[in-house]
């Protein structure tokens, strides 16, 4: 589960590359930075990328979540750093 999830995050990434051609993001790796410090996203492309990812989560995973709720937004960690870190807090929040 958690190889599928990663690898949707990939998917989001890499087409949201296209609308923003960035060149770090096209070969997204776990260690690739999302938004934050050194991140690849600013704030309107991080809430598309929210968007993508939670209708891929739900149409090819049947994964019905909410990633960006006020605790996720709020924390002091955003679970939005890395691939790596929304990795794990997807796997998180499925339990």
């Amino acid at each position: 589960m958690k190889d599928k999830v990663a690898n949707l995050i990939f998917e989001a990434l890499s087409s949201l590359n296209e609308e923003l051609e960035n060149s770090n993001l096209n070969n997204p790796t776990l260690d690739t930075k999302i938004y934050g410090v050194d991140g690849n996203l600013d704030s309107l492309a991080l809430v598309s990328f929210i968007a993508d990812l939670e209708e891929l989560l739900s149409s090819e995973l049947n994964l019905d979540i909410i990633l960006a709720d006020e605790k996720a937004m709020s924390g002091r960690n955003s679970p939005f750093k890395d691939v790596q870190t929304l990795v794990n807090y997807i796997m998180s929040k499925v339990g």
